[in-house]
């Protein structure tokens, strides 16, 4: 699998029912307090914030039954009610932890995803950043190295000259897919968000080597220059 480095793993001295009433408490009374949420779900591995989401479900859907008629709540919708634009959009992903964790490799599934990703890139006029940003961040790093095969096949059989950057070095191939987002008018937060939150529990650390090594500066520095506000503070929470 390569030398590739994480900046999210285990919490190691991980309490859930006290992150569950942090985080209920966050989210009541006047304002919001996301720097707590922040704090908590920017340092907590998938797998521990999957065990917050249903243990925060579980207590205060009990909790609201005996109090109608509100409805049933859980942590999305609350944090959804009482955060907005970028910073909510980067909680929810962090919450919904997709991404695959085995090693298992699918043959089929990577003739598939090579297929999909020819057809959404050297296939059409213009780039579906939706197909490449949900199969880079849902794959296991087995499972995309298998693709990136077939991807780079596809490529030759059609006589294309560009080389398959990704099936070389995939986290050059994120580097540049981040600085990308924050070139130019405006930044792509989706791709951000995408690739930040998809690859901080595997290769960002190393991710962020790649891209110093690449644009001499720090990709801390980077978010810093072109992201503000809340939404700056998880990005950078997450690269720690």
């Amino acid at each position: 699998m390569g030398n590739v480095q994480p900046t999210i793993t285990p919490f190691e001295e991980f309490d859930v029912g006290a992150d569950i009433k942090a985080i209920r408490k966050a989210c009541k009374g006047l304002g919001t307090d996301e720097e707590a949420i922040i704090e908590i779900l920017a340092n907590r591995s998938s797998a521990q914030r999957l065990e917050i989401k249903q243990a925060y479900f579980e207590k205060y859907d009990d909790y609201f039954m005996f109090s109608p008629p509100v409805n049933e709540r859980d942590m999305e919708a609350d944090i959804e009610d009482d955060t907005s634009g970028d910073v909510k959009h980067l909680l929810i992903s962090l919450l919904q932890a997709n991404r695959d964790e085995g090693f298992e490799v699918d043959e089929g599934l990577a003739e598939q995803d090579a297929t999909a990703l020819f057809e959404a890139g050297e296939g059409r006029f213009g780039t579906d950043e939706s197909t490449f940003s949900y199969i880079l961040t849902h794959r296991n790093y087995l499972q995309l190295q298998a693709t990136f095969k077939v991807y780079e096949q596809i490529i030759e059989a059609c006589l294309y000259l560009s080389p398959v950057r990704c099936a070389k070095n995939p986290q050059l191939f994120f580097a540049r897919r981040l600085n990308a987002a924050m070139k130019g008018v405006g930044t792509d937060e989706d791709t951000l968000i995408r690739i930040i939150v998809g690859r901080s529990e595997f290769d960002l650390e190393t991710i962020k080597e790649m891209y110093l090594e690449k644009y001499d500066v720090p990709l801390k520095d980077a978010l810093s220059s072109e992201c503000g506000g809340d939404f700056k503070r998880l990005l950078l929470e997450i690269l720690h």
